[in-house]
């Protein structure tokens, strides 16, 4: 900081009253335009040595005690030839360092949990974890809420190995997210309604529609929650047969999966994940091994409207499987602070994958 003085001191009086009125922008405070300090500054050469000495004294006892009040309040400012209006110039550059140094000190919100829930002037920026298939390591606040819901998707896989043409939709399938501790989240996925209408090679149409399968897993946090160029973070979790109509393959399945995030810049943001799933085989006794891995770019347009593009592929050990490979894209809009709506497409770029898979949804956090 005493570098920062130094060149107001061998500036201009013109040029330190534009620095005044930039400090009057930032902090709101009244300062001399640059007219007056032109009329009140005068500081000679002979006198800058002597001034630096002093000025360079008076920012250590502030930087000492971390609180401009402290030091205003016992030490007099140096009797030197400086006038009040560089005085103000010193006083205001102090308090805009001490305000950033306080904004930039993170609370400590380790006491939080589901029973005391973390104030709302301190929890974190709003993060919804869709429309992406890769999942987000961020976790919701101790004792908060967040849905993550699908309002509406439509399935389209057509020239299957065992059917013609196979459509799917489903209604209203929300993952409702629960904050345990400050880095600790639980949620679970109902599949509250599908529809599932295939047409064999031969016979008739099939429809079968009912309550599908449940989801229930535990988000955990190991770094960037609250700050930081990136975040990293373990996801647990297990699917319940609680299907009706054989919508689905009756198996208790599960999985782990380790997201990472990257801030690229202001507007760009990088997401990765590595999954590991035991699935239940297709054609034999058993379970398999599956490998997930996705990645995708997002791009914030303005502070409301966003935009991704995702690649994502999923591997099974099992024998004679196919990999599954999609690229994705989507279009999210911030409607409040915590309300994001979101519309998107999943498009199949292998055979096993599914065709055209579009949806609509929505975030909201309480």
């Amino acid at each position: 900081m005493s570098k920062i003085f130094r060149k107001f001191l061998y500036a201009s009086p013109a040029f330190l009253g534009t620095i005044l009125g930039l400090i009057n922008s930032a902090s709101g405070a009244k300062v001399p335009t640059a007219k007056t300090m032109c009329d009140k500054v005068v500081i000679t050469t002979d006198q800058t040595a002597s001034t630096l000495e002093q000025i360079d004294q008076y920012i250590q006892d502030i930087q000492a005690t971390s609180s401009l009040s402290q030091v205003t309040d016992t030490v007099q400012f140096p009797d030197i030839a400086l006038s009040n209006s560089l005085n103000l110039v010193v006083e205001e550059v102090v308090k805009l360092e001490l305000a950033q140094e306080a904004r930039e000190t993170k609370p400590d919100k380790s006491q939080y949990n589901l029973f005391n829930p973390t104030p709302r002037d301190v929890m974190r920026a709003f993060n919804a974890g869709r429309p992406s298939k890769t999942d987000t390591p961020f976790t919701i606040d101790a004792g908060h809420y967040q849905i993550e819901a699908d309002f509406f998707t439509y399935t389209r896989d057509v020239n299957n190995k065992d059917v013609i043409d196979t459509k799917a939709f489903q209604i209203f399938i929300p993952n409702l997210r629960i904050g345990l501790l400050n880095n600790v989240d639980f949620q679970i996925i109902p599949q509250t309604y599908n529809n599932v209408r295939t047409k064999p090679r031969s016979g008739n149409k099939q429809t079968t529609s009912g309550f599908g399968d449940t989801t229930v897993g535990m988000r955990v946090n190991f770094w960037g929650n609250d700050g930081g160029q990136t975040a990293f973070g373990m996801i647990s979790s297990i699917k319940f047969p609680t299907n009706q109509n054989n919508l689905g393959n009756n198996s208790i399945e599960g999985g782990i999966t380790f997201p990472f995030a990257i801030g690229l810049s202001k507007n760009f943001n990088l997401g990765m994940q590595t999954a590991f799933n035991f699935n239940k085989n297709d054609a034999n006794p058993g379970y398999n091994l599956g490998f997930v891995n996705s990645v995708v770019v997002g791009y914030q347009a303005t502070d409301k409207l966003g935009t991704y593009f995702e690649l994502f592929t999923d591997f099974s050990t099992e024998t004679g499987s196919q990999s599954v490979a999609t690229f994705d894209t989507g279009l999210t809009y911030l409607l409040t602070e915590n309300l994001q709506l979101d519309a998107g497409v999943n498009i199949g770029i292998t055979q096993a994958a599914d065709d055209f898979n579009p949806f609509v949804g929505l975030t909201m956090r309480f």
